[in-house]
């Protein structure tokens, strides 16, 4: 089979997405499935939808397209706030949206209106991770121009953390948030559907916390993907770690010095160098390199040690493991290397099909089973 490749687990994701979404809603919280890391790939959209997921969120028109495309029965929630230049196709494709620009939120009604529909928002509030979001003393003149839109449904408010800034989601912060979405509900005599406190590293948070106050849903990607929180990168208890493999191939496997020798300068990317001198090692050459996957984020399976890379070679010291040309290398990935290898055009994406049938994803889509199997076809090469 083709290399480089991403070899897809669906049932390792599905156990995960359903392990959440249960472990979230013991405490009254909705998980929304993030798919922005697989770049709205069908098949895990499926598998997200048939674990319990009802609303899948993504950051770019173009993946909530394909898997509209797909026939995925999901509401569709754009992460990423609103371009000004795309509110025509977020008003088509998105069914919920993150804001934080009034100009923008108008925007959208205007479109909306066009099209005889209304637009659900949910309003991003700034809790100090300093991304998007409405600066809270700024929130209430918002609302109020918000609610004078009557194509735009004020369906909920949210938080970004621990994302640009690294700041705890804790309970300081969910308290706040909560006291918001209370004073605005009461002031204005609403009833928010969302108060979205967050991500994957809400998970800390959640567990020690006694009272959850109004939080009630949060967006999850990485934890789903790659069973851990994020503000640690902790493995979760009972997830799987390792619904995702790369495998690249040994393209040269020689006896070589560790030190490259010559005078040194700059590398292909502007860096100087730097390595030990050990000797002579097994020196591999793996055909994958950094304009295919975040190298940095891949951990090897095998009892090897990543050197360095370049553009199309990742360099390997084999230690005391005879690679031979050819051969296969496995490698985890954290949520960096998953990133890039998903939106990488020259990496393969192999589904685990034996685990999830055509069947599962049928049931999901509501097609028949030959319909899928057209739709998926490039995907199982």
């Amino acid at each position: 089979m083709s290399t480089p490749r991403l070899e897809i687990n669906l049932k390792k994701i599905a156990h995960n997405a359903k392990t959440l979404n249960r472990l979230y809603g013991s405490k009254g919280i909705d998980v929304i499935g993030v798919t922005k890391a697989v770049c709205g790939d069908p098949h895990v959209a499926s598998a997200l939808v048939s674990s319990g997921i009802s609303i899948l969120a993504d950051s770019r028109l173009i993946n909530i397209r394909r898997m509209r495309k797909a026939g995925i029965k999901a509401e569709f929630l754009l992460l990423r706030t609103p371009f000004m230049s795309q509110a025509e196709a977020v008003v088509k494709y998105a069914d919920i949206s993150l804001n934080s620009e009034i100009s923008v939120i108008k925007k959208l009604s205007k479109y909306a209106e066009r099209n005889h529909t209304k637009h659900k928002i949910i309003l991003m509030v700034e809790l100090g991770d300093l991304r998007e979001g409405i600066m809270p003393a700024d929130l209430d003149n918002t609302i109020k121009q918000v609610l004078e839109l009557k194509s735009i449904e004020l369906v909920g408010i949210g938080a970004n953390l621990a994302c640009f800034g690294g700041i705890k989601p804790d309970d300081e912060k969910m308290n706040y948030l909560s006291s918001i979405a209370e004073d605005i509900e009461k002031k204005y005599d609403l009833k928010l559907k969302f108060v979205s406190g967050g991500n994957s590293a809400n998970y800390t948070w959640f567990k020690s916390t006694i009272d959850t106050g109004k939080i009630n849903n949060l967006r999850l990607g990485e934890s789903i993907y790659l069973g851990c929180e994020t503000l640690h990168r902790k493995a979760i208890p009972k997830l799987y770690t390792d619904a995702f493999t790369l495998v690249a191939e040994v393209i040269e496997s020689k006896l070589k010095p560790s030190l490259p020798y010559g005078e040194v300068a700059q590398d292909a990317f502007g860096n100087i160098p730097s390595f030990n001198d050990i000797g002579k090692i097994n020196r591999t050459i793996l055909g994958i390199g950094l304009q295919d996957v975040t190298v940095s984020g891949l951990t090897p399976k095998s009892d090897i040690e990543i050197i360095g890379a370049s553009s199309d070679h990742i360099i390997v010291d084999a230690k005391n493991t005879e690679l031979k040309v050819g051969e296969k290398v496995e490698f985890d990935l954290n949520y960096a290397a998953l990133l890039s290898a998903m939106t990488s055009p020259y990496i393969l994406k192999k589904v685990e099909l034996s685990l999830w049938t055509h069947k599962n994803i049928a049931k999901v889509l509501n097609k028949n089973t030959a319909n899928i199997k057209k739709i998926f076809q490039t995907s199982l090469l």
